[in-house]
């Protein structure tokens, strides 16, 4: 296998395991924190494909999916353009909602 089927194939298992994890949660519950420190649910998955998006997009010197495919503009989060969740505080990962 080479390294363009290794990542398919690897971002792929992610996508699924992301997929079967958040089947059938609420909103209330992607965004839900067992503790107030916690990171929720809808903040993991927005931090992983974020990282994932930003380390693509520099691999295959692109642009992020983040801004040319709008999902910044969809999520409407108050975070700089480049945010990955790195160094968030615990209120701004408290803003992070997803649509279930």
């Amino acid at each position: 296998m080479n390294s363009a089927g290794l990542l398919v194939d690897s971002f792929g298992r992610i996508q699924e395991a992301v997929h079967e994890a958040v089947a059938g949660l609420t909103e209330d519950e992607l965004a839900a924190r067992i503790d107030p420190d916690a990171n929720s649910i809808a903040w993991l998955v927005w931090h992983l494909t974020r990282i994932q998006d930003d380390h693509l997009a520099g691999a295959f010197d692109t642009d992020q999916l983040w801004d040319t495919d709008g999902w910044r503009d969809r999520f409407g989060l108050p975070f700089g353009k480049r945010a990955t969740g790195y160094g968030q505080t615990s209120a701004q990962v408290g803003q992070v909602r997803a649509p279930a």
